[in-house]
């Protein structure tokens, strides 16, 4: 299969490798900046553009692997007359922004992606939809050369799972820099609660995460939670994240 990313960053370079792997052809790459479609380009072994008048239009797949806000316009500028299937990547944007073109769709990886990072495509479920069952399909079975994992879902589907990943990921991170700096603050490493943060993470792999909950919100422990609001009384932000989080965990006690 002849294949065209249109971006150059982490995303672009994951999909571009694993295609290459898969034995498809990457036939062009797009990035508005020259430099970073050459930089993947290079990598890839296979021409790049700037240009979005200047697309290779028969191609098989058209994957834009770029923000959510580009999209838009990506797909405004792109050929009319391209035929190949149209894809995008992200998990917020819904599958009708392609509608402009035949074939359309979504493949979805509810992964964060770091160029220089290596990632586990296999244990990742990568999430698939297409404008019709022929087009679902081709996505599906390509998601599963990637890994078994993989499933169908519609929009709002991948859109609850997109907002479930920045809950995971992106707030759990927050809390992490929270706690690194209040211990940083008392000339304590953060060092000393790593291994707190993986027995966590290893418990809810096989456990509904609020059966494996702990701490003094769940023991209604009322003493300790001020303890804590007090320590924090110079952190009004933090002591209100505190006291939200403590209070949704009690109500599911």
């Amino acid at each position: 299969m002849n294949i065209v990313i249109l971006g150059s960053g982490n995303a672009a370079t994951h999909f571009g490798q694993e295609f290459q792997q898969l034995g498809h052809q990457i036939v062009q790459i797009y990035s508005k900046t020259k430099a970073n479609a050459d930089a993947l380009a290079f990598a890839l072994q296979c021409p790049s553009t700037d240009e979005l008048t200047q697309l290779v239009q028969d191609a098989d797949l058209y994957l834009i692997a770029v923000s959510d806000q580009a999209i838009p316009a990506i797909v405004e500028t792109m050929p009319q007359g391209i035929n190949g299937l149209v894809v995008h990547c992200s998990g917020a944007t819904d599958m009708a922004a392609l509608k402009r073109f035949k074939n359309y769709g979504v493949i979805y990886p509810p992964q964060s992606l770091s160029k220089n990072k290596i990632v586990d495509i296999k244990a990742i479920p990568f999430c698939v939809e297409g404008n019709n069952e022929g087009n679902t399909t081709f996505l599906l079975q390509l998601a599963l050369a990637f890994s078994s994992r993989s499933i169908y879902c519609n929009s709002q589907q991948r859109l609850a799972i997109h907002l479930s990943s920045v809950m995971v990921n992106n707030f759990s991170n927050i809390l992490y820099q929270f706690a690194y700096e209040l211990l940083e603050e008392h000339n304590l490493s953060f060092d000393l609660v790593r291994p707190i943060i993986l027995e966590t993470a290893e418990k809810v792999q096989n456990h509904i995460p609020i059966t494996v909950q702990t701490g003094p919100a769940i023991r209604e422990d009322e003493v300790t939670q001020q303890k804590h609001l007090k320590f924090i009384s110079n952190k009004p932000d933090l002591q209100q994240i505190y006291q939200l989080l403590s209070h949704q965990i009690t109500k599911r006690k």
